[in-house]
């Protein structure tokens, strides 16, 4: 799994011939891309300062890349592309066989990630995602109980839902705004302003962050602590 998703998908866009009228944007966004990354690396702060810091530095990089060159510049089909998803776990490799010695003609191998920390992230968020979340949720925590599932949504298209009535552990609205209505969508005032006016925020992701803290640093069991309680768990 590859550790910088959007840069591959850039560079990827970069020699795709269906983006061949948006290259030279695409190269201007590489080139954003790197002198962000090299931002975020000069930063010295820690802790929530930290993350303050890094929050300010994406929504810059977001609005430059979705506002500027997509919706301002960009062609119908840059439009229509879409973000990659968020996950903390471990790659797995398998090997089985019939035979004792693994022969190579009846042996199969492969590698599947597991994932144990899991956000899957949406621009928009409507009812059938949500659905569709939770259904995901249920299916991971089936082969991982342990495993914690998060949803990070810019733009909310649906009424707010309990989602302690599924497996999904939280939704975290990042900008705490609704979508824009559809006759508002293809106007770029309108786009330009609910990005001035919902940026990213900052608390939002550092309650995001402290879950995955606590998550990392979490004793998950400790047999000594049962013979002090007097009970299992």
């Amino acid at each position: 799994m590859s550790l910088t998703p959007h840069k591959d998908k850039v560079i990827a866009a970069i020699s795709n011939p269906k983006c061949s009228s948006d290259k030279h944007l695409l190269e201007e966004v590489l080139e954003r891309y790197v002198d962000w990354v090299k931002a975020m690396e000069a930063l010295t702060s820690s802790k929530k300062e930290r993350v303050d810091e890094m929050v300010e530095l994406l929504n810059d990089y977001k609005d430059f890349l979705e506002v500027e060159i997509i919706a301002k510049r960009g062609s119908a089909f840059l439009k229509r592309q879409k973000g990659q998803d968020f996950t903390l776990g471990k790659k797995i490799h398998y090997q089985f066989s019939s035979s004792s010695t693994f022969d190579r003609i009846r042996t199969t191998t492969g590698e599947l990630y597991l994932s144990v920390f899991a956000a899957e992230i949406k621009v928009n968020y409507d009812k059938t995602m949500f659905q569709e979340c939770a259904g995901t949720a249920g299916r991971l925590k089936q082969g991982c109980p342990i495993a914690k599932y998060y949803a990070l949504v810019e733009y909310l298209d649906m009424l707010p839902e309990d989602c302690r009535l599924t497996e999904i552990d939280n939704v975290f609205l990042l900008r705490k705004t609704k979508r824009l209505p559809v006759n508002k969508r293809p106007i770029l005032a309108e786009v330009e302003k609910q990005h001035r006016d919902f940026p990213i925020d900052k608390d939002v992701i550092w309650n995001f962050v402290q879950e995955m803290q606590h998550f990392v640093n979490a004793v998950w069991y400790d047999p000594k602590e049962a013979l002090k309680r007097g009970s299992f768990v």
